[in-house]
């Protein structure tokens, strides 16, 4: 609501300097190693988020043209997985020096607070979209609003609809990335941290490269083809991962890891799956972007937001029901992929206009 009624500069600076404050307890959590404050700001930085995600998006189509969306919001999907990436290598890195180790996690995250905050200030003025709006503190009932002002525009609650799966497919694989590398790969947990890395470059150039796939449009198209191939590689890795050694003694090095084909397999299908969900969400983030009423927009997205926690919620308690059951990781990715397969077809049978513009 509030980045429908003010603008969205302030709004980003605001949360930016919030940011600072939320760092510099998270840093006195770990410079005193106290646990309970260190969840809290957990806690506060998930809360930051759902505060900058809904201004991050409705900012967009505010400087950008139609042509430039799709390259805007890659830019954006690439820059978040990138900083994931390293923020947990980074992190996992300081983190390892002895003795100071935690000192210095605690510096650099309030020097990247502060970094953030000064780069806000260079954000341009974004006029409200709706200044005359009357804030609703109730959450519950205006979620439930923000819901029902998606389904009034059909094409926009579909692609609400479609991220949140993507996201339910994906934390199916980024929880289990540890547990992958060990007991499956056999590898240490360095080796988790490659598949990570595999993971968020494929993200990242499929993201970028949507916008030369599309031709600088705005192309539904590329969502039944990145599905597609989402199922393929996440049923390939499935295929990919019987067979393998597992742990057995000591844990393989990154180097011992590598050095071996048949992990080759695993690597290539974890990239491409995850190329494939790069360029099966930017378009429907873009799509959101364009067709939702600009006065609606960003509670929008609040609700696209509120959609992709429950599926990903959803998706953790299957993902941990079936592995309670007895089912072993590579099965619950093979399960994953199965669903999926309904979605590439409800995809097809949606927009067969916009996959034979894509191909010509």
């Amino acid at each position: 609501q509030w980045a429908d009624k003010y603008d969205k500069a302030r709004i980003m600076r605001a949360i930016k300097l919030l940011e600072i404050a939320i760092m510099g307890l998270a840093g006195l959590g770990f410079w005193f190693q106290t646990v309970p404050l260190l969840l809290a700001c957990v806690f506060l930085m998930g809360l930051h988020s759902t505060f900058f995600g809904p201004v991050k998006y409705a900012y967009l189509p505010q400087h950008l043209s139609d042509r430039e969306l799709t390259g805007g919001n890659g830019l954006v999907e690439m820059g978040t997985f990138v900083a994931i990436l390293l923020g947990n290598v980074g992190g996992g890195l300081l983190m390892s020096l002895p003795h100071t180790g935690a000192r210095w996690v605690a510096v650099s995250c309030l020097g990247l607070a502060v970094l953030g905050w000064l780069m806000a200030w260079r954000i341009p003025v974004s006029p409200a979209s709706d200044p005359h709006l009357r804030l609703n503190w109730n959450p519950l009932s205006e979620t439930w609003r923000n819901l029902q002002l998606a389904r009034q525009y059909p094409s926009v609650f579909r692609s609400l609809l479609g991220i949140s799966w993507m996201w339910f497919f994906g934390a199916v694989f980024l929880s289990q990335f540890p547990s992958f590398a060990r007991e499956v790969l056999g590898g240490d947990e360095r080796v988790a941290s490659l598949l990570l890395v595999v993971f968020s470059v494929g993200i990242a150039v499929g993201s970028l490269l949507c916008e030369t796939f599309s031709h600088r449009q705005v192309e539904i198209g590329l969502v039944p083809i990145g599905a597609l191939g989402m199922t393929v590689f996440a049923f390939d890795l499935y295929l990919a991962s019987q067979g393998l050694p597992g742990a057995s003694g000591a844990l393989q090095s990154v180097e011992t890891f590598v050095a071996q084909p048949a992990h080759w397999r695993v690597m290539a299908d974890l990239g491409l799956l995850a190329f494939s969900a790069g360029i099966y969400s930017v378009p429907m983030y873009a799509l959101i972007q364009l067709r939702a009423q600009p006065s609606h927009r960003a509670r929008i997205i609040a609700a696209n937001n509120t959609l992709n926690a429950l599926f990903m919620i959803v998706s953790s308690v299957l993902a941990g029901s079936m592995l309670g059951a007895g089912f072993s990781i590579p099965q619950v990715f093979g399960a994953t992929a199965v669903p999926d397969v309904l979605v590439v077809g409800y995809a097809l049978w949606l927009m067969p206009v916009d996959i034979v513009r894509l191909v010509m």
